[in-house]
């Protein structure tokens, strides 16, 4: 299977992706690395470890993902021979014409128990609302904000004394093995 990934951030989830094709626990490789922001590390991670990486072109646009773009992402995933995108802290909302050209083919990865807070900084909700437990969810991605079916879901306490930066450390933990494991999970169905 061949992965494109798209992310903003760090990549800590497609490191995680790539130790589990290391380790031999996950039958895939990574195609592509995309980011949509300019020296995100995900990039260098991805030049690190020799795999083709680009930037999405978006500037003008601070939080949409312009329809054009989308089109360039969904092509450049293509030429690269993808079968599945995963979504690896990308901080823009994935509409057409990327859903039409990956139907049920996109996954991401979020920072909580959904259908509870979605959306951005939801460990950060989490603590603020008082809650008792959060964690991580990975799903398909649908034309709404983190409201595709669920696949799979690894629970967090959320402690007495937690910050919304220790609780979310707790997460990435839980993130890290999940997302590998309900690709293993997808393949074995047969679904990918």
């Amino acid at each position: 299977m061949r992965i494109g990934i798209l992310g903003s951030g760090s990549g800590s989830n497609m490191q995680a992706i790539l130790d589990a094709i290391g380790a031999g626990t996950l039958d895939a490789e990574i195609a592509l690395v995309l980011s949509d922001v300019p020296g995100a590390y995900i990039l260098q991670r991805a030049e690190n470890h020799g795999i083709p990486a680009r930037l999405i072109d978006c500037r003008g646009f601070k939080t949409r993902f312009p329809e054009e773009a989308q089109q360039e992402t969904a092509d450049a995933l293509k030429a690269a021979g993808c079968d599945l995108v995963c979504l690896a802290g990308f901080m823009r909302l994935v509409k057409q014409p990327l859903l039409d050209a990956f139907p049920d083919r996109i996954l991401n990865i979020h920072p909580a128990l959904l259908p509870a807070f979605p959306g951005v900084a939801a460990w950060k909700q989490a603590v603020e609302a008082g809650a008792t437990e959060s964690g991580c969810t990975v799903h398909y991605v649908d034309a709404g904000m983190d409201t595709g079916p669920v696949i799979l879901q690894a629970k967090v306490p959320v402690l007495p004394d937690d910050t919304p930066e220790s609780l979310h450390a707790r997460i990435q933990v839980e993130e890290h093995r999940l997302y590998p494991e309900a690709i293993r999970l997808l393949q074995s169905e047969r679904r990918l």
